[in-house]
């Protein structure tokens, strides 16, 4: 039985977020029918198009046609889920969603609109772009003139979509216990919270983090370097035990000497030394070449790899071993080679079911179902539509931690199992760490895997982040769970993946960022470039918590539990879908350069008079000098023809970010000021909207935390999420776990658990990236 079996889906949503919803649900078995107008999907033009909406039906509706309208509301009158990309979507069509909600009470409703409420960009569209300039991930980004940055990438859009479907699938996982449906939201600005939760755990008043400080990063050890023989490695040197031995290995140990660091290798990510540090470093791996380099990291359990191009990585012997290069024949395209799905459910695999659709291909055969007999009682309410679930989360640093933090924002009691010493991360890891329990037990002693089985007997989910083959030797891997608690779920993280040569080797985001080839498709021409938003651990994240909810709703069904698997190298290539993937002519994925500012003159960055413009013409066909001038905007019609970069620059110049916004709108083009998180956090409609909390430190200072990752219309949960303290709650979680006082009192004297207070609640003092 797939894990989806038997649902019917409805996909109304176009351009990338939406469709990759459906693209995942159709991956694990539901009925998905991509309902598009006349005129198709925009984004059929996009080579990633043949990615986000494989497995799929076609059907084609023209709004102006009631017959076909009326069609489509029977179609959704007797379907699961149907998604939108905006909640006018149904009322283009004549459809009343709160009409089709009465008809059908199980619906789930899941939007993905574009921003918080009104897009505030002409046309309102879906833009990676415009949505990185206005939430301040563009102006983020380490680079060397301190400018926002283009991403090659519309990685907004992609933690977007798989952020929705976790949301989706927990709303179905509550309906089993229910009954009724509900309508889920996650806009852009919930995927800039998911994406940039580190950035925006900050003290409002503090100013914004310096960026020109080129595209290595902000961690002398935590980068990427260039070798003798001109090659670039990446190193995960983090944390304290690992960079002291990068240190030694490339024979600058005596760096801790100097008085800037005072002995101290956490002080090599204060700002005033990352620059010093890191010409340091780097100068020293200009000592010995890639391969040698790489030999003697590895040796030191320190996760590092090559820094390779994008168009390898599909074909790479790891990606094939766990399952992430799949081809498809599509009828119009031909031979597809594709990234494959990026979670494994061993009980319930997902796959690719066929090709993307073609317009309208399906219609013939598609029959609205006779709709379910509505629910009994009224809708229950809940904090969060996991409330009732625990999860019991063993990770460390970020994806793993993360993941728990998410399932926690979605209700779930989550507890941070977590060394006696506490998980070395946790401070720097303030951001992810936040809304769970913490239990400090050593697993590694006979007392502490009892204490722990018996706590898993009263849980639904565990999630690893060990390598493949150390939780079986803690004893606490799925076979030896399963024995004391039948319908556990386990979520397991590696860097590799289960499966092929690299699985039992560590990595991090940083490595498969290079691996993957992002950084070099970022870098251009120019030095590979380190992507400051950790994004394959933040995507990561909410692929460990789709597998739970995935596995969480088979076992509503079911009856049964599973074991998961999800890794970094698996993200890193869904995190290129639409540019990775090939076809007989198949038009070149775009590549950036040196501070990149955009792909096209008219989808780009330019600088204005108080700062930087994001302009993106929805038709730059359309956009001619008569329409820039009557805008107010004068273009040199001859400077425009040979140089419309150029032209547009000097037309900018001396303008504001809001007169050139504001003319522009008048020219039909969409353009939004470039921001910095400072102005984000104080936006109006933002701070309406939940994008942050405010906390109080103990000095009584101000810091932000992420706020509303998604938003449920009947299983809200509400409130900020804090970081436990090392220990703070082990009494309490060993209790609900059946043991006594004194058998606790017992554990803590032998030195088996740990016992601890609050953490004291304010943000790290720098950042890692």
């Amino acid at each position: 039985m797939d894990a989806l079996e038997g649902l019917q889906v409805i996909d109304l949503s176009h351009g990338v977020a939406g469709p990759i919803v459906g693209m995942f649900l159709a991956d694990f078995g539901a009925e998905v029918v991509k309902v598009e107008t006349p005129a198709g999907d925009p984004a059929r033009n996009q080579p990633g198009f043949v990615v986000w909406n494989r497995g799929k039906r076609g059907a084609m509706v023209d709004p102006s046609d009631p017959e076909r309208c009326d069609w489509l509301s029977d179609l959704i009158a007797g379907a699961d889920a149907c998604i939108v990309s905006s909640p006018t979507t149904l009322l283009d069509y004549g459809l009343d969603p709160d009409q089709l909600i009465r008809r059908n009470p199980r619906l789930i409703l899941a939007q993905t609109p574009p921003y918080a409420g009104d897009a505030p960009w002409l046309h309102g569209q879906e833009s990676n772009g415009l949505l990185a300039a206005a939430l301040g991930v563009a102006w983020r980004q380490s680079s060397w003139d301190g400018g926002p940055v283009e991403s090659v990438y519309p990685h907004l859009l992609y933690v977007q979509a798989v952020w929705a479907t976790v949301c989706l699938v927990a709303a179905l996982v509550e309906r089993e216990r229910s009954g009724f449906g509900q309508v889920v939201t996650v806009t852009g600005a919930n995927a800039v919270v998911e994406a940039h939760s580190t950035a925006l755990t900050i003290d409002p008043d503090a100013p914004d983090p310096e960026t020109a400080i080129g595209p290595a990063g902000r961690h002398p050890t935590y980068s990427r370097f260039q070798a003798k023989d001109g090659k670039w490695l990446a190193s995960g040197a983090l944390g304290a035990k690992f960079e002291t031995a990068l240190l030694e290995a490339i024979g600058i140990s005596d760096l801790l000497d100097d008085e800037r660091l005072g002995g101290k290798v956490e002080n090599l990510i204060q700002p005033q030394n990352i620059e010093w540090a890191l010409g340091k470093v780097a100068a020293a791996f200009r000592s010995r070449d890639r391969d040698e380099w790489l030999e003697i990291i590895t040796a030191l359990g320190i996760p590092c790899g090559p820094l390779d191009d994008r168009q390898l990585w599909l074909d790479h012997e790891q990606i094939r071993a766990i399952g992430m290069r799949i081809e498809l024949d599509d009828p119009e395209l031909g031979n597809v080679v594709m990234p494959g799905v990026p979670i494994r459910l061993t009980a319930t695999p997902g796959r690719p079911r066929g090709a993307a659709p073609r317009l309208g291909h399906d219609d013939a055969n598609i029959r609205p179902r006779a709709p379910r007999p509505a629910p009994a009682g009224m809708p229950p309410l809940s904090r969060g539509p996991l409330a009732g679930y625990r999860v019991l989360d063993q990770g460390t640093f970020v994806a793993a931690p993360y993941a728990g933090m998410l399932l926690a924002e979605l209700g779930a009691d989550v507890v941070k199992v977590e060394l006696k010493t506490g998980d070395p991360f946790r401070v720097q890891g303030f951001a992810v760490n936040r809304g769970m329990r913490s239990l400090a037990i050593d697993l590694r002693s006979e007392p502490g895997r009892d204490a722990f089985h018996r706590l898993a007997a009263a849980s639904d989910v565990v999630i690893d982040a060990l390598r493949p083959g150390v939780t079986s030797k803690l004893g606490v891997d799925y076979d030896t769970l399963v024995r004391h608690a039948p319908g556990i779920i386990t979520v397991s993280l590696s860097g590799f993946g289960d499966a092929g040569p690299l699985s039992q080797r560590p990595s991090v985001d940083m490595v498969l960022q290079a691996m993957s080839g992002m950084m070099s498709a970022q870098g251009g021409d120019d030095e590979p470039v380190s992507n400051t938003m950790a994004i394959i651990d933040v995507t990561t994240a909410a692929m460990l918590a789709l597998s739970a909810t995935l596995a969480l709703y088979h076992r509503e069904r079911t009856g049964r539990g599973q074991q998961t698997w999800a890794s970094l190298a698996a993200t890193s290539a869904f995190l290129q879908s639409g540019e990775l993937v090939r076809y007989p002519g198949r038009p070149p994925a775009p590549v950036g350069g040196r501070d990149f500012l955009g792909t096209d003159p008219l989808d780009r960055y330019y600088p204005v008079l108080d700062g930087w413009l994001r302009i993106q013409a929805v038709s730059p066909d359309s956009v001619t000098v008569d329409a820039l001038e009557k805008a107010g905007i004068p273009v040199d019609a001859v400077r425009f023809e040979a140089d419309p970069a150029g032209a547009l620059a000097e037309a900018f110049d001396g303008l504001s970010a809001v007169e050139a916004v504001d003319r522009l709108a008048d020219a039909g083009v969409a353009a939004y000021p470039a921001r910095k998180i400072s102005q984000v956090i104080r936006d109006p409609q933002l701070v309406s909207s939940d994008f942050v909390h405010l906390h109080a430190a103990p000095d009584g200072s101000l810091f932000t935390t992420p706020g509303r990752f998604a938003t449920f219309s009947r299983t809200r949960r509400f409130g900020a999420l804090l970081a436990p303290g090392r220990g703070e709650h082990t009494a309490q979680v060993l209790g609900e776990a059946g043991l006594s006082g004194p058998e606790i009192d017992e554990l803590e004297r032998a030195g088996v658990v740990a016992l601890g207070g609050p953490m004291e609640q304010r943000p790290p003092a720098a950042t890692y990236r």
